[in-house]
């Protein structure tokens, strides 16, 4: 898959796990069980998960959480910059935790790196331009 394709897929996986988040915290509320519209979906029950996995969905809950609780500028950039920063910062906590991890496929690894390497100096920059913007 090139560098592109890689990338959308990414971001799609995101997009459509940011629902899975959702559903794991509602999950971890109603003790391991789907529940949706008053209904408990037994077969729905939550497997075991390795650390990695826990991982990502924490960081995800996290990420979900901050972003909610922003209350919005009506300044498209400032706005913009403060929603970047959480998501960037799960990004790396979720490829910090597949590097933890006992997987040990290369080109994961390697994109793994990549994306810590490239959003930290992402966040620092976003926290610089909010400071000079008024965010």
């Amino acid at each position: 898959m090139n560098r592109t394709a890689t990338i959308f897929a990414v971001i799609a996986i995101s997009v459509a796990s940011a629902g899975a988040g959702v559903a794991y915290a509602q999950m971890k509320q109603d003790g391991g069980m789907m529940k949706m519209d008053g209904m408990n979906h037994g077969g729905m029950a939550m497997g075991e998960m390795t650390g990695a996995s826990k991982a990502y969905m924490d960081a995800m809950q996290k990420m979900d959480a901050e972003m909610g609780a922003m209350k919005m500028t009506g300044k498209p950039g400032v706005d913009f910059a403060m929603m970047m920063i959480p998501h960037h910062q799960s990004a790396i906590d979720m490829a910090k935790a597949y590097l933890a991890s006992d997987d040990k496929d290369s080109e994961l690894e390697e994109f793994a790196k990549e994306i810590v390497a490239g959003q930290e100096p992402e966040i620092a920059f976003l926290k610089r331009w909010l400071e000079k913007n008024g965010g």
